[in-house]
């Protein structure tokens, strides 16, 4: 319970952003857990679409502040590694 108008600001605002945060990384969660299978499934061709979107769902994430630079690249490069050592 707020004592303050402005805890209670406060507490409306962190409300929001949580439930914007959340969106965002379900999304994301689901884009990357669709490239994952898709490269454990074996066609690079197949897998490529996936992965793509994965790669542009870490890079909205970070653009809306829900994850950090470093974390999203990190992921990129894992998936994308992934699916270039398909190609071999």
């Amino acid at each position: 319970m707020a004592n303050h108008a402005s805890a209670d600001k406060r507490n409306r605002q962190r409300i929001q952003r949580t439930a914007r945060n959340r969106a965002i990384k379900s999304a994301l969660r689901t884009a990357l857990k669709k490239a994952r299978t898709a490269i454990s499934a074996g066609d690079a061709a197949k897998a490529l679409a996936p992965v793509k979107d994965a790669s542009r769902a870490l890079s909205r994430a970070v653009s809306q502040g829900a994850l950090h630079k470093r974390a999203a690249s990190r992921l990129t490069s894992r998936i994308e590694s992934s699916l270039a050592a398909l190609g071999r």
